[in-house]
């Protein structure tokens, strides 16, 4: 069993919690973890400095493309950073975890309604 992490930056407190909210609900994460970070790095030309929110994020790796298309398309830079790195292994209760929190729940089928046997005709 495996795991995939994918690593992105953004600066808006509020933008880090609807995207980790969003990669969770949509079960494209199984977790998101936001730790602050001084990014030292060139745009445009020109050597910039920001704070920003390092998110953490534990997927499956079956489901990596579709978190990062998703981040993508969020994300309110105009290139965000988005970095895979898979994990060959780990705790494996911890990557169990991992794959069930990213599947979508599986309800059985609704029971089926037995229709009343057909009687005699008279007896209608």
């Amino acid at each position: 069993m495996s795991a995939a992490a994918l690593l992105m930056t953004t600066a808006p407190a509020g933008e880090a919690e609807r995207l980790a909210t969003m990669l969770v609900e949509q079960r494209l994460a199984a977790c998101v973890q936001a730790l602050p970070v001084v990014s030292t790095y060139r745009w445009q030309g020109a050597v910039e400095r920001a704070d920003e929110l390092l998110l953490l994020v534990k997927t499956a790796p079956d489901r990596a493309d579709a978190a990062t298309d998703a981040i993508a398309a969020a994300h309110s830079y105009e290139v965000p950073e988005i970095l895979r790195f898979d994990a060959g292994g780990g705790l494996p209760a911890y990557l169990t975890w991992i794959a069930a929190a990213t599947r979508e729940i599986e309800r059985p089928p609704p029971p089926a309604t037995a229709s009343p046997a057909p009687g005699p005709a008279w007896i209608e």
